[in-house]
């Protein structure tokens, strides 16, 4: 049972305090892994807040990027001494994961949200004999060391830069998919993108290499906005200084209606705007999670020309395929992610998520 550093979280609300602990010895299926880098996600603040429920004292923390130092007897797709990113988890088994799609699988939650333990309800993290909540996204990689699920691991090329591509394994991938597997742009067509953080950005680079012709990104940053141009927006939107409904303009810059609509904010009010500006046959995606609970109304009748929304999880993406996509694409300069990256030490944690909130930084990476 290896001893290690993480960042737990005590109590909602409280910053991660680092600590020592121990990793139960890795099962047949299970790798473990040394970080190097981890990406600090929205979905980590709302947990930690209690707007989601995980049992704490608990580890957090998803996109996990480092080098294996340890697999189990039945891994077959990695070894030790391989670079990996990390993901989230699946059964394996299920209809949805036996169709390519296991971002639907039918245990996602407790696998990879709220349960804090494998499947079999065993703890995969101990402090002082004491077990933690642990198994987040089957890995839990605030920390130095993460014992992490095979169907969690995306082997990447030697010599990869691991804290820019650390958040492929949620943040990147999530607004990638969400573009390519759901909403599949045509030729001509109008994609929205309402918020530009790092889930909007990558669907704004990612609906760039598309036939879509008018590619619109929606913030109140005004530096956002500009870096959504440089990935490929045709047009921006700055909620700061609008007059009049957000529906009304999107409903003018997209020339009559948006064919496909992506909302990473989960703020009610901005994904019915999104709704309202839907041409007929046009797609609203709801990407962005807030607290469980929250409703958004949308008038029926405005559905009937076709129009549709929908929820995405992960941008219905299958690690095993799109990650290593995404890899080749930022390697290639096409998209160019790794400049929303930068990096902090582990100390550093509540200045990376203020610059986050702020806007001052896209997409804070911790570095243990």
């Amino acid at each position: 049972m290896p001893t290690t550093t993480e960042a737990l979280v005590v109590e909602p609300g409280g910053s991660p305090v680092l600590d020592e602990v121990e990793l139960d010895d890795p099962r047949p299926d299970e790798v473990l892994v040394r970080t190097v880098a981890v990406g600090l996600c929205h979905t980590d603040l709302t947990v930690a807040s209690g707007a989601l429920p995980f049992p704490l004292p608990g580890v957090l923390g998803h996109e996990g990027a480092g080098i294996v130092e340890a697999v189990g007897s039945a891994v077959r797709g990695v070894s030790v001494g391989d670079e990996v990113l990390t993901s989230f988890t699946s059964c394996g088994a299920c209809r949805n994961c036996r169709q390519g799609h296991p971002a639907y699988c039918v245990q996602w939650l407790p696998l990879n949200l709220l349960g804090g333990r494998r499947a079999d309800g065993s703890t995969t993290i101990t402090r002082a004999g004491q077990p933690l909540g642990g198994h987040f996204f089957g890995q839990s990689s605030f920390a130095r060391h993460a014992l992490v699920d095979e169907r969690s691991l995306v082997r990447v090329p030697a010599g990869s830069p691991l804290p820019t591509l650390a958040p492929l394994g949620c943040g990147f991938q999530t607004g990638a998919g969400a573009v390519w597997n759901t909403l599949r742009p045509r030729p001509g067509d109008a994609v929205v993108v309402l918020g530009t953080g790092a889930v909007g950005l990558a669907a704004v680079a990612a609906a760039a290499l598309t036939p879509a012709t008018r590619i619109v990104a929606v913030d109140r940053v005004a530096h956002r906005l500009e870096t959504a141009r440089r990935f490929g927006a045709t047009h921006v939107v700055d909620t700061s200084t609008l007059e009049g409904e957000l529906a009304a303009a999107l409903l003018d810059v997209t020339g009559g209606g948006a064919d496909g609509v992506v909302d990473t904010t989960g703020v009610p009010a901005l994904l019915r705007a999104g709704v309202d500006a839907l041409a007929p046959r046009g797609t609203a995606l709801a990407v962005g999670a807030p607290p469980f609970g929250v409703e958004v109304g949308v008038d029926v009748n405005g559905l009937l020309p076709g129009r549709r929304v929908e929820g995405t999880t992960l941008g219905d993406g299958d690690g095993a395929t799109l990650v290593p996509a995404l890899v080749d694409l930022v390697a290639d300069g096409r998209m160019p992610l790794g400049e929303l990256v930068r990096t902090y030490s582990f100390d550093r944690f509540d200045e990376a998520v203020a610059d986050m909130h702020s806007g001052a930084t896209v997409k804070p990476v911790l570095v243990p």
